[in-house]
């Protein structure tokens, strides 16, 4: 049996005209909570209500409740019945630009195929936590939709981009909305038979994609066609954005104690293995050998001493991420297993390093540790390498909007 196209073009569920920027709404795991409350104040057809339908019931709601999956398709038949969200009517691709403080990024909305992700075609880097790939399988099947899109990275290609910015080109978007975090969303329809089949035939060239954001996503809805008995045709939500135009983040650490030692033990030993420098302005690192360290109201620089380095070309072995829990995390803090153990968390780096100062200076938290940005090239290395980066990794900037299009699983 061939294999079945890379990407294929699919019939999305969409906002209908001139009601964008009433329905999108940042992705279901960036807010909590509490922040996705607020934001649905006054909104009620805010995508928040489906993909974060506790919204919509009692505050303290468990949000992985058989009544939020519920309450979730409620919401999505609602929005459908009034007209919010309407279906087209054939098979498309879609262009998807982001811009934000000058920069832009212009990305390929399609079905990605499963048995490639399977197979391998469609590369990731992280693992999963069974707790939340278990609440996206159970989103999806409750929806019947896919309704939160998996960030998927090409190798730049020339032709793919030209494709795409001639299909911006001919005609103006269907969507051009500019969110209160100031990124401005824009979204053209591909629905020319010609351009839909060149855009596959492209696709099917493409050597391999990259997940870069979405890893439970891509794992529940790999599980959901399996349930279905789809796998080998059935294909997830996707943005392909070619490797060149995006912009990754540090992911920043922060740990709740000192691991029985006061800071300046903790010091004292980090200068076994980093020279140690108090420093009077915030330290963000730019290479993947330095590292910040904020307590007490000061911060100080570490460098790692070139002995350190690892002697092999491990691409996970030279990651910054791996550099800080090789020489500070595990062996003075005591942390050897960052996805459970509850003394560490993560702060993006679009917080910048005041949010990362703030849970230590109001106390709920004795010590944060400073990152550089993981490269482009260092993730698709580690990915070609079928390694698996530590987790919480890299922080992608600008986010993909939830709602702007949905993959309804049933065929047209």
């Amino acid at each position: 049996m061939p294999e079945p196209p890379l990407i294929r073009p699919f019939a999305g569920l969409r906002p209908a005209p001139g009601r964008a920027a009433e329905v999108i709404a940042p992705p279901y795991d960036v807010v909590d909570a509490e922040e996705a409350r607020r934001l649905v104040a006054g909104r009620a057809r805010s995508f928040l209500h489906i993909s974060r339908a506790e919204v919509d019931l009692p505050p303290g709601t468990d949000p992985y409740a058989p009544e939020v999956y519920a309450r979730a398709r409620a919401n999505l038949e609602r929005m459908r019945a009034d007209d919010v969200l309407c279906r087209d009517d054939a098979p498309c691709y879609y262009a998807y630009r982001q811009e934000v403080a000058g920069r832009r990024q212009t990305g390929l909305v399609a079905g990605a195929s499963v048995a490639a992700y399977v197979s391998g075609r469609i590369k990731k880097h992280e693992l999963t936590r069974p707790a939340k790939e278990d609440d996206r399988v159970r989103q999806i099947a409750a929806l019947d939709a896919q309704t939160g899109p998996v960030f998927l990275v090409n190798r730049a290609d020339a032709a793919l981009r030209e494709l795409l910015a001639a299909a911006c080109d001919a005609a103006a978007p269907e969507v051009d909305v500019t969110a209160t975090d100031g990124v401005r969303h824009q979204l053209w329809v591909i629905a020319d038979t010609a351009r839909v089949q060149a855009l596959t035939a492209l696709g099917a060239k493409l050597p391999a994609l990259y997940v870069a954001d979405g890893h439970h996503r891509s794992a529940a809805a790999v599980r959901v066609a399996e349930a279905r008995g789809d796998a080998a045709s059935a294909a997830f939500l996707a943005v392909i954005f070619p490797h060149d135009e995006l912009t990754i983040l540090p992911y920043h650490r922060l740990v709740a104690d000192l691991g029985g030692l006061d800071l300046d033990a903790l010091l004292a030993r980090a200068g076994e293995r980093f020279a140690v420098t108090p420093s009077a302005a915030p330290v963000q690192p730019a290479a993947s050998t330095q590292f910040g360290l904020y307590s007490d109201g000061r911060w100080w620089q570490l460098r790692l001493r070139e002995q350190r380095l690892p002697a092999d070309d491990d691409p996970v072995a030279k990651l910054a991420v791996t550099l800080l829990h090789t020489h500070l995390i595990e062996p003075l803090l005591g942390i050897t297993d960052p996805r459970r153990d509850p003394r560490i968390d993560f702060v993006g780096g679009s917080r910048g390093l005041a949010g990362l100062m703030a849970p230590v200076d109001a106390g709920r938290m004795a010590l944060a540790l400073a990152l550089p940005a993981t490269g482009i090239d260092e993730l698709l290395a580690v990915a070609d390498a079928a390694a698996i980066m530590p987790p919480k990794s890299t922080w992608f900037e600008p986010k993909l909007a939830d709602g702007l299009v949905s993959l309804l699983l049933d065929p047209v």
